[in-house]
């Protein structure tokens, strides 16, 4: 069940005595918030961290507007932080355990921000990348918001995204996109698109309070960007311009100094959408009472400059964690500052609670602190306070790409679940910011204890309820019907992809009724074979005679109440195919 909030909300702005408190145009007290992420864009893919290719001159003016949090953490990939951002608790207390293998479904019994703030009067809206369950009870519109264009899975142009998967090398241009949970054709490249979304969405809502949450799946993979933007950078030398810099830099092949050219420009086109989006807030007279954050979801998947730190995306070393963060608020918020307390994806929650005045949620633990105090420079003791970093496919591997992070220490745990303490990592990242002296052997004491901490919380975190009862993809209810099984919430073998002869099933909870099933195959298919679907102990099949079709149906099927993993596969010249979508619709 869903937390019932109190609606009364204000904004206490007498205790913010950083800067004099203009008065702003819009006739309300609480502020308007518009959270930004982008996709795969690390730390130093920005002007203002030091890169001397990258333009953006939008987001370099914002930083400089703004409180930097400069020690600022997410997860080492794309749906935990999401999930984590979203409802300041740890991913795995969530249910999300992975970027697909069925395992970026975030539980419904979750309170996101954007509940949080509709209990307290607030219109919602999602643009882009959600990457927390592509179906009911665990879509946009299930988990709060009012308003949602998306893509589907973890990426547009992956298995999951069944309407751009077989665009190829076109997938960001011209996309059928869901909007508020169907399918609608847009013009244009989705940056763009989303952006254009986000705006319409703010003018339609610009006389009472709003959130927007303007998720870029750029410059994520696949690489595409207009050409515009491309020939800005396409004689460019990613490695070169570092003279004198003697911090790390990683060896980059010609791949990856082309990717780079492409990543660069597509991070110029967000820097470019964003600036149409302040525009936009000016123009409507909403800037002093917007609270505008600007963060990324980990480090950059590919080699480029990170600014000398270790590791990229999926590493639980610095250049896999560390993003920058920006807060800008100009009714309260004083700028140009700089904050050098260790801060993470779980504190925007708790932050957003203090600042809208609304309650958090009272029946479950919030990992997260507000980071209002430090904004407005009171001391807050938070020594205690550690973060816990883990990556690996499907759940947790004990000591395996694994850190705890305290007190400017941190344990890195790269080994195997019963390795001695000597088998891990331990930095002084305050002397070591780059990870590159390792202190186990020298101070023992200090990684024994946060060896500790670190096998506690993992043994609390892997206990989760919703971890333990994976979140179920619910089949046949009204709010979705017909509804779409995707590769990317499959799970079974690790490393569903487009495969066709691998083993997958669907977690689902169906009601009971008569079913239209469609099934889609990545290739033609060759007459002769079984269909299946199975379900718990119920098998139905019947043999295929089209030749060279690649959706096969079943007809008028009878499925009771169950919970189940569902497995449907096509079995032909002793091959067993996974279909690459399935599509149930309860007719009855």
């Amino acid at each position: 069940m869903k937390i019932n909030f109190k609606k009364e909300l204000g904004l206490a702005l007498c205790c913010l005595s950083l800067s004099a408190v203009p008065l702003f145009a819009q006739n309300q007290e609480r502020p308007n918030v518009i959270v930004i992420i982008t996709d795969d864009q690390g730390y130093g893919d920005l002007g203002i961290t030091g890169n001397p290719h990258v333009q953006t001159p939008v987001l370099d003016q914002l930083a400089t507007e703004s409180v930097r949090f400069n020690n600022f953490y997410v997860s080492p990939v794309c749906a935990p932080t999401r999930s984590s951002l979203l409802t300041g608790r740890y991913s795995l207390r969530t249910g999300v355990r992975d970027t697909y293998n069925g395992g970026a479904i975030m539980a419904s019994n979750e309170v996101t921000i954007a509940e949080m703030l509709k209990q307290g009067g607030y219109t919602t809206g999602v643009f882009g990348k959600w990457h927390l369950g592509d179906n009911y009870p665990s879509r946009p519109s299930d988990q709060g918001f009012d308003e949602s264009v998306i893509h589907l899975s973890g990426g547009m142009g992956q298995v999951g995204d069944i309407t751009t998967y077989f665009k190829g090398d076109t997938s960001y241009f011209d996309p059928v996109l869901w909007h508020n949970n169907k399918q609608e054709a847009y013009e244009g490249y989705c940056s763009d698109i989303f952006t254009d979304q986000a705006i319409q969405f703010i003018e339609n809502n610009k006389a009472s309070p709003f959130f927007c949450y303007l998720s870029f799946n750029a410059p994520h993979t696949p690489l595409q960007v207009p050409d515009e933007y491309y020939q800005k950078y396409k004689d460019i030398d990613p490695a070169s311009g570092f003279d004198g810099d003697d911090r790390p830099f990683p060896e980059m092949s010609e791949k990856d100094k082309e990717d780079a050219r492409k990543i660069y420009a597509m991070v110029t086109n967000i820097d470019d959408n964003l600036g149409k989006l302040l525009k936009k807030l000016d123009e409507l007279q909403l800037s002093k009472n917007t609270l505008v954050v600007f963060m990324t979801d980990n480090g950059p998947q590919q080699r480029r400059y990170v600014a000398g730190m270790r590791g990229r995306k999926g590493n639980v070393y610095q250049g896999g964690v560390r993003v920058p963060f920006y807060v800008k608020y100009p009714a309260a918020f004083a700028q140009n500052k700089d904050i050098e307390t260790m801060s993470a994806h779980i504190d925007v929650l708790p932050t957003l609670a203090e600042l809208c005045k609304v309650d958090l949620p009272q029946d479950r633990k919030i990992d997260g602190k507000s980071l209002l105090p430090l904004i407005q420079g009171k001391n807050v003791d938070w020594a205690d306070r550690s973060l816990f970093f883990y990556w690996t496919r499907r759940y947790p591997e004990l000591y395996y790409n694994m850190a705890l992070q305290k007190d400017g220490y941190k344990l890195v745990g790269k080994t195997n679940y019963n390795a001695a303490l000597e088998a891990f990592e331990l930095f002084n990242l305050k002397s070591d910011p780059y990870e590159q002296n390792n202190l186990v052997l020298e101070d023992k004491a200090k990684a024994t204890a946060l060896k500790k901490e670190l096998d506690g919380l993992y043994n609390e975190l892997i206990n989760s309820e919703n971890l333990v009862n994976q979140p179920r993809i619910v089949v046949g209810n009204k709010a979705e019907n017909p509804i779409f099984l995707n590769r990317n919430d499959a799970g079974g073998e690790r490393g569903i992809w487009d495969q066709e002869e691998i083993y997958g099933t669907w977690k689902v909870s169906i009601a009971e009724g008569q079913y239209d099933i469609r099934m889609k195959f990545v290739k033609p298919l060759k007459a002769g074979g079984r269909l299946y679907l199975e379900a718990n102990t119920l098998v139905k099949q019947q043999v295929n005679t089209q030749d060279n079709v690649d959706v096969l149906e079943l007809k008028n099927v009878y499925l009771p109440n169950m919970d189940c993993e569902l497995l449907a596969h096509y079995a032909v010249d002793r091959k067993h195919i996974m279909p690459f979508w399935v599509e149930l619709e309860k007719v009855d």
